[in-house]
């Protein structure tokens, strides 16, 4: 399989390979025919000079003056053409070369030169002039007029080889000057690219990791300030949260075991005892009792974790389509700790509104947050003091708080208390009854509703706050 940079490196090489021959073609094709243009049209402008010149010399049908082909002789030299003038039958009279080594004089132009300039009254083009040259070169001729009549013909013709060499020297510095270009963009793009796509390939490396359990892996390209580097931090963000969700989903498993095993050890131990007579009859009752308990407490679990996974699936939507009021809810649920706080001696400082307080969520799950927070206030308070639960509106929210004073919860573990299964005593053994689900489901429940719940824990004062929305008029 081709990697990514690979491809790119191939799209942009072969951009910059089409690039370099559009520009070549066009600097071949433009280049080459506006010089050879330009060569041509000062050749015509040479002819047309020189006619004039010509007739201006030319007497009563005759041109032969010393004078005038000195001055073609110079006017050749300077302009680098080769100038001649012809009769009205095509052979040379004339001509810019010395007369002593001229080769030319008393030659004839081809016919067909001819024909066209006695049709025309003009000729330009490549041509050899029937074997005048032995190469074909760019000729502009056109008559001598004397008396208005065609007295002959003036001829200027340039050899351009000598442009076509310096457009070849052109060209091969065009070449090279464009391969190495081309060559220092293809390297300079082959490295950009590989650059590039280090983090991609450090990221499919490390899901490649991820895949086999292993979620210590980061990829090193977050200080990056572009697309990439937030891509990079994204992705660690990612692994962080996979690391956290494998070892929380380790520790609920190790949680999960404890927490059966123990009773389910009592269970099979006191059951055992009571089949093989161990425990004697007179005490059966009373293991049957504890027996009993153990699978009351795991009914509990099982029946908990069950709720978490009905609550985990509710959206916040649906739950917020459903009103209560919060007022009623908060005495109603008090109303059943009336026993167990007395049994502590516990005293409420109660600041509930006498009117109704509409909110949005299901009255069954809230009324499952406040009675956990509320149990959990009564439990670990000091017996004999003071209990404060309060219902109050800010804004679009309503806030419910419960606080008691008691234990200071460390900072350490306030961080941790919304997480399953988890107790401020390692050992398990203060509390039997509870298995550290009731705060971890008042966070699933609050969290399914979209609200918010915080715990401030100081001089041995504990507060819980938790918002609601409030319904809509």
């Amino acid at each position: 399989m081709r990697s990514y940079y690979f491809k790119n490196f191939v799209l942009v090489a072969g951009l910059v390979m089409l690039a370099f021959i559009g520009l070549g073609a066009i600097f071949v094709g433009i280049g080459r025919n506006y010089m050879l243009r330009e060569r041509q049209t000062g050749i015509e402008g040479n002819a047309l000079e020189l006619s004039r010149l010509a007739s201006a010399y030319a007497r009563d049908g005759v041109l032969d003056d010393w004078e005038f082909r000195i001055t073609l002789s110079s006017i050749a030299q300077s302009t680098g053409n080769h100038c001649f003038v012809t009769g009205t039958d095509g052979v040379i009279s004339i001509c810019s070369d010395s007369e002593l080594h001229c080769a030319h004089l008393g030659q004839s132009v081809g016919e067909d030169v001819m024909a066209q300039l006695l049709r025309q009254g003009w000729y330009s083009g490549l041509t050899g002039l029937g074997g005048l040259y032995g190469e074909a070169r760019y000729v502009a001729a056109l008559p001598v007029i004397s008396n208005g009549t065609v007295a002959g013909f003036i001829f200027a013709a340039s050899n351009l080889s000598g442009i076509m060499q310096v457009w070849s020297s052109l060209m091969n510095i065009f070449l090279v000057t464009a391969i190495a270009i081309m060559l220092l963009l293809l390297v300079t793009c082959y490295i950009s690219v590989r650059v590039q796509g280090r983090p991609f390939r450090e990221m499919a490396d490390a899901a490649v990791k991820f895949a086999h359990g292993d979620f210590s892996v980061r990829v090193s390209a977050c200080d990056r300030d572009d697309e990439i580097g937030a891509l990079a931090v994204s992705f660690n963000q990612m692994a962080e949260s996979l690391e956290r969700s494998e070892k929380r989903r380790d520790d609920f498993i190790a949680n999960v075991a404890h927490e059966l095993k123990t009773p389910m050890t009592t269970i099979a131990g006191f059951a055992d005892g009571l089949l093989d007579g161990t425990i004697p009859g007179e005490q059966a009752d009373h293991y049957l009792e504890t027996i009993s308990s153990e699978t009351k407490r795991l009914n509990r679990l099982v029946r908990s974790m069950l709720d978490l996974s009905r609550m985990q699936g509710s959206s916040p939507a649906e739950l917020r389509k459903k009103s209560f009021d919060a007022t009623e809810l908060l005495i109603r649920t008090l109303v059943i700790f009336e026993s167990k706080i007395n049994a502590r001696g516990l005293d409420v400082d109660a600041m509930i509104p006498e009117d109704p307080m509409l909110v949005c969520g299901d009255a069954d799950a809230i009324n499952q947050v406040i009675y956990n927070l509320l149990e959990n206030a009564i439990k670990f308070a000091e017996p004999g003091s003071a209990l404060g639960v309060s219902l109050f509106r800010q804004g679009e929210k309503a806030y419910i708080s419960i606080k008691n004073r008691g234990a200071t919860i460390p900072p350490e573990e306030l961080a941790l208390i919304f997480d399953r299964f988890h107790k401020a005593d390692r050992s398990r053994s203060a509390d039997r009854d509870g298995y550290g689900l009731g705060l971890y489901i008042v966070k699933t429940i609050l969290n399914n509703h979209g609200e918010d719940i915080a715990v401030t824990s100081r001089d041995g004062v504990t507060e819980f706050v938790f918002s609601l929305t409030l319904k809509q008029k």
